[in-house]
């Protein structure tokens, strides 16, 4: 007995040692273990990927060194206690940005375009508007916009924006055609479009008459954001007018800064440099009232700053721009230059 069970024990070891799976029956035994609780999930957990979601810069997360020198580009327009220059060459960062009147930098950008120079005489002029996004309530900002401005003068900028147009009333109808528009229709445009049949998504603008309106709800789900309504001006009695709005008007948007809400921007072409200039004004004085509609209920003012520029230069002229707001806006404006103690809040 003992012989056999030294042999057994010898052979189980060498079939072990020697990469065979070979063990006698005897020696074998089933043993079952449960999961310990968690394990599977854990293991599950792993394999899944997990998808980090990119945010915009984030000045908390760098260094405190740097962390301390980021400020908000709202808080930085106010430069009324930098030096002013004592001649004509100096370093703009350290002092005082000139202002010019609205003609002095149409001038000066006439001059740098000039054949002689970068010979782009019919270049678009724009306008970089810093806005202060701020509303009533505390931490609370302005989301993005986007409007449309009826300009006084048209110039040519780009493709002509295509134009569809809902409308009952034939009348209503010629008129949105004469003055432009790319498609019309009526009730049957709506069955179209509720069947699959007509696509809108080609459409830059979706305006219409209020006597369809009634009928427009049955695919307000389809058009969402692009459905006709007051608050973005492309619902109105006049389809003459109105189309010719929006396929000469000037677009413009309101974009918020990634990371310092109240900080916004404008940046719009308003003209062309050989334009009268009496006709960019206008275009201009336009422009800025229809922004400054979208003002919250606050004392401090809207639009921050203006920089007329044109490309292919790289100038920014900085103008003076209080003159073309409304009246009241101007009040305010002047109430805060004439105290000199006044400080701009940039909380």
């Amino acid at each position: 007995m003992f012989i056999g069970w030294l042999i057994n024990n010898f052979r189980s070891v060498y079939n072990s040692n020697a990469g065979c799976n070979v063990y006698s029956p005897t020696f074998m035994q089933a043993r079952e273990y449960a999961a310990r609780k968690g394990t599977r999930e854990k293991a599950k957990k792993k394999k899944i990927k997990k998808v980090i979601e990119k945010v915009g810069f984030n000045p908390v997360k760098k260094s405190d060194k740097r962390a301390k020198n980021v400020i908000s580009p709202l808080a930085a327009i106010n430069d009324s206690w930098r030096s002013k220059p004592i001649d004509n060459v100096w370093v703009i960062k350290y002092h005082k940005r000139p202002i010019y009147s609205f003609k002095e930098a149409i001038e000066y950008h006439r001059e740098t375009h000039h054949p002689t120079m970068l010979n782009k005489p019919n270049a678009p002029v724009n306008a970089l508007i810093e806005l202060d996004m701020k509303r009533e309530k505390k931490n609370k900002f302005l989301d993005k916009f986007t409007k449309v401005v009826d300009t006084p003068h048209f110039f040519k900028s780009g493709e002509p924006s295509k134009i569809l147009v809902f409308c009952k009333s034939l009348t209503e109808q010629e008129k949105a055609k004469t003055a432009g528009a790319d498609f019309v229709g009526g009730n049957e445009l709506i069955k179209k479009i509720q069947q699959g049949n007509f696509s809108f998504k080609d459409f830059d603008y979706i305006i219409a008459h209020a006597d369809i309106l009634t009928d427009l709800l049955l695919i307000r789900g389809l058009l969402k954001k692009n459905f006709p309504n007051l608050k973005a001006g492309t619902l109105s009695n006049d389809m003459g007018k109105l189309t010719v709005k929006f396929r000469d008007g000037i677009r413009y948007t309101a974009m918020p800064h990634q990371v310092f809400k109240e900080y916004g921007t404008i940046n719009t072409t308003f003209g062309l440099l050989d334009m009268d200039l009496k006709q960019l004004e206008e275009n201009f004085l336009a422009l800025i009232q229809d922004i400054e509609k979208m003002k919250p209920k606050l004392a401090e003012p809207f639009i921050q700053r203006i920089h007329v520029t044109s490309i292919p230069s790289t100038e920014r002229f900085k103008i003076n721009f209080e003159e073309y707001l409304p009246a009241n806006d101007k009040k305010e404006i002047n109430e805060v230059e004439a105290d000199d103690t006044a400080i701009i809040s940039t909380h």
